[in-house]
């Protein structure tokens, strides 16, 4: 298939698939005189199945399938560690930090916030998770998008983001998160469905470049291409130091930093926590999501590596052109439509979970707060009109995703702006009972002034060089991990200086003994929390030892 050209079976997949979806959501979600808690968070009805595959499909996007076959054709399965890492931070989510959402009956995280620290906290924290939503989630995932269906089926980029930013806000607008997670459930299938497909062709074709055996594709791949862990140093790493960038030591340390704000404290994700039937079902949510983050290692990553076996004449130094090709070259007609509609699946699961958390945070924590008298029926209105006035700022900011050096380094060096000192004031503040709001807004303006100037000069926005990563030899994942460290300093010394916080402020909101967490009775046998969670940590643990 001639690059920008499509067959006609694969074209009817994917209009039927776009409609498809669109209906389902609205079918699914959409009521006249719906509530703001069944807009905003589905009447908190949600079981822990439902949960987790929603949990899996905000944050896999077609960035994901884009982004990983073409970092495991560059870097090597070491870049799964994006992946697996995040099953210990949603393990985190289940047993630490879900209890006091749940509890407090909370329908977005700042308001948890202004519980904990007061309203200022609460305030900047949604201002921020908005803006992380419109640059991040939406505007980044449009861009990723926009650039594959641009590169593969030769639709117009400005056509592509218009086109697929309407239907997603369509039924997502209308149906709110119930849409939301029906939908999702539908498209972690396809996701799935068509990653598999491909990674089984990939696999097929195999012996035709004489790879019969492990032994034979450690041969033909790079050095360490086939190693989840990697040393510290490399003579070859940019900068004076020579810090290679997905070290160990940058994913144990860095990661975290990164993975506690995203999957314990970002809007986007843990809303479908919040929209949980019962406390376990919301634990177990996220714990079961820590199962699914195994796969994409699997059906995401190693394509990659077998993109380099097998096409390296083809991709040549234009690794983000891994999955484009192989598609072209190992699927035939008809399964490149299914697979089209699998990229398109993971676009738009995460630009609609991003859209649903900006309008709750923007009728929960800005419009009730302001005026608490506010009709429910105005606060879903008012949530509408938010998503749509958000989807149209992601479109135009779309645009300008050119403009960072990798779409991998847009969406992990934005967040270092704010991503260190909101993982400090959760983190400290759901284990240390001491830590007062006047430490979690120090922190907090540390961090967005220290991490504003960090992206301005590393993007850059000024000049071509990146000062930090490329001439000090830094990488963005240390920078994280040495922010929230000075964001610490800051939260724990502001903290002490000042006056405690009330026991309001600390009751049924941290655990004043870290063991705690995992202390009660058993919730069931293997679906209790706490066994979800030793299982999954048991599993990792194993494919880490396998894959070192």
């Amino acid at each position: 298939m001639a690059n920008g050209s499509i067959s006609a079976i694969d074209t009817v997949i994917v209009v039927a698939y776009l409609l498809g979806i669109m209906v389902v959501g609205i079918l699914a979600g959409y009521r006249k005189n719906t509530s703001s808690q069944q807009f905003f968070l589905a009447g908190r009805s949600l079981r822990w199945p439902i949960i987790g595959t929603g949990l899996f499909c905000a944050n896999i996007s077609t960035i994901h399938l884009v982004g990983l076959a073409s970092s495991g054709y560059k870097d090597g399965l070491v870049i799964g560690n994006f992946e697996w890492m995040a099953s210990f931070c949603l393990i985190l989510l289940g047993i630490v930090f879900a209890p006091f959402y749940f509890r407090s009956k909370i329908s977005t995280l700042p308001e948890y916030v202004e519980k904990r620290y007061g309203t200022g906290a609460r305030t900047f924290l949604a201002c921020i998770f908005v803006m992380s939503a419109l640059l991040v989630h939406i505007g980044i995932s449009l861009f990723a998008g926009a650039k594959v269906l641009e590169e593969f089926f030769g639709i117009p980029y400005v056509a592509s983001i218009i086109g697929i930013s309407l239907i997603t806000a369509v039924y997502t607008i209308l149906g709110g998160l119930k849409a939301v997670m029906v939908t999702d459930a539908i498209q972690a299938v396809l996701l799935l469905a068509g990653a598999a497909i491909l990674t089984f062709a990939a696999i097929q074709a195999l012996p035709t470049v004489g790879v019969h055996s492990w032994a034979d594709f450690q041969a033909a791949s790079r050095p360490d291409q086939l190693s989840m862990v990697q040393p510290i140093r490399d003579a070859a790493a940019p900068g004076r130091l020579g810090l290679r960038e997905f070290s160990w030591y940058s994913i144990l340390f860095g990661y975290p930093v990164l993975g506690i704000w995203y999957w314990c404290t970002d809007q986007t994700i843990v809303q479908k926590v919040l929209a949980a039937k019962t406390e376990k079902d919301g634990r177990d949510g996220a714990i079961f999501a820590g199962f699914l983050k195994i796969l994409p290692v699997f059906l995401m990553v190693l394509p990659g590596v077998i993109g380099y076996v097998l096409f390296r004449e083809k991709i040549g130094d234009d690794n983000d052109a891994t999955l484009m090709i192989m598609m072209k070259e190992l699927l035939p007609w008809g399964i490149r439509g299914l697979m089209a509609a699998g990229l398109l699946a993971a676009l738009m699961s995460t630009i609609e979970a991003a859209l649903n958390s900006t309008a709750t945070l923007t009728a929960e924590d800005i419009v009730k707060r302001l005026r608490p008298g506010t009709p429910d029926a105005t606060l879903v209105l008012i949530g509408r009109i938010t998503a749509g006035f958000v989807v149209v700022l992601a479109m135009l900011w779309s645009t300008q995703g050119g403009k960072f050096g990798s779409i991998f380094e847009a969406i992990n060096k934005i967040p270092m702006a704010f991503a260190p000192g909101i993982t400090t004031i959760f983190l400290l503040g759901v284990f240390w009972p001491r830590g007062n709001k006047q430490g979690a807004m120090a922190a907090l303006l540390f961090n967005v002034i220290v991490g504003v100037v960090y992206l301005a000069v590393d993007i850059p926005l000024v000049g071509t060089e990146q000062v930090i990563a490329q001439s000090v030899g830094i990488p963005f994942m240390q920078v994280g991990w040495y922010l929230f460290l000075m964001s610490s300093a800051v939260y724990i010394a502001v903290s002490l200086m000042t006056p405690a916080p009330s026991q309001k402020q600390i009751d049924n909101l941290c655990w004043t003994r870290p063991l705690d967490a995992v202390r009660g009775k058993m919730e069931g046998t293997v679906t209790d929390p706490r066994v979800m969670a030793a299982i999954l940590f048991i599993i990792m643990g194993i494919l880490y030892a396998l894959l070192h």
